[in-house]
């Protein structure tokens, strides 16, 4: 069985592929799957590809199809049959199979990364909250946020900031009812169904359960994300003094 998908003109330098809607990690998969295939075929005039929950923004450079047959057919338009057999196969090969709406992205991740998080205190002001809303004690809220696989299904909103899917519904709640001004670097916070790791202070309205001292975005570095699309997380519950020691600040006593 062939997925579908759609392929729609944003601008005459902009596609987007679309295989969904709504946030589902077997949609997320198709997408990452289309995204590797992409990159793999080198098309010509590709500038950027962005992977999002259920599309895949492919921004490019219109003089590099003007000259390619069919003659008087407008460079989206050339992109766009070249792009549907890639996806199709993308599809067919890496995604089909029996519970294809359940399916399992783990083997497929990009790479496998490990996020020490301490949660609560001034780390997590919102822990005990979500614990309160899941009916649960705030100590099975962190083990069952730090036990959970996470797939970064898209980075958005600011620079480096990881929409993360996996979480358990039992601890999906909904935003706050009045966002913060001010929001740490490296806060792990839930926000509906979703988790995210806000990559610098920034405002923000998501339940803030927890905070890590690795640096999610730097423009010095290269790649300037320490997070990707595709690549599978799994976060770590450390205490206050390892996360001072990580950050590079150690407390006295």
């Amino acid at each position: 069985m062939t997925v579908a998908f759609a392929i729609e003109p944003l601008a005459e330098d902009a596609l987007l592929l679309r295989f969904g809607d709504g946030i589902d990690i077997g949609v997320n998969a198709r997408v990452h799957a289309a995204a590797r295939a992409v990159r793999a075929a080198a098309l010509p005039g590709i500038v950027d590809i962005a992977p999002a929950y259920a599309t895949l923004l492919l921004r490019f450079d219109p003089g590099a199809w003007l000259d390619t047959p069919p003659s008087g057919t407008l460079p989206h338009e050339k992109l766009a049959e070249a792009l549907r057999p890639i996806a199709t196969r993308s599809m067919d090969t890496g995604l089909r199979r029996d519970d294809e709406h359940k399916a399992d992205t783990r083997n497929r991740l990009a790479r496998r990364m490990e996020i020490p998080v301490c949660y609560g205190g001034e780390y997590g002001p919102d822990l005990d909250a979500v614990a309160e809303h899941a009916g649960l004690a705030p100590d099975e809220v962190i083990t069952r946020h730090a036990a959970a696989g996470y797939t970064v299904a898209m980075i958005g909103f600011a620079p480096g900031f990881s929409y993360l899917l996996g979480l358990d519904p039992a601890l999906a709640i909904p935003r706050r009812r009045n966002p913060r001004t001010r929001v740490p670097a490296g806060s792990v916070a839930i926000g509906g169904a979703q988790t995210g790791i806000y990559p610098r202070e920034l405002p923000g309205g998501w339940q803030l359960i927890g905070r890590t001292p690795l640096v999610l975005f730097d423009p010095r570095r290269e790649p300037p994300c320490l997070l990707a699309p595709g690549d599978g997380l799994r976060l770590r519950a450390i205490r206050a003094d390892e996360f001072e020691r990580l950050a590079g600040h150690p407390r006295g006593d």
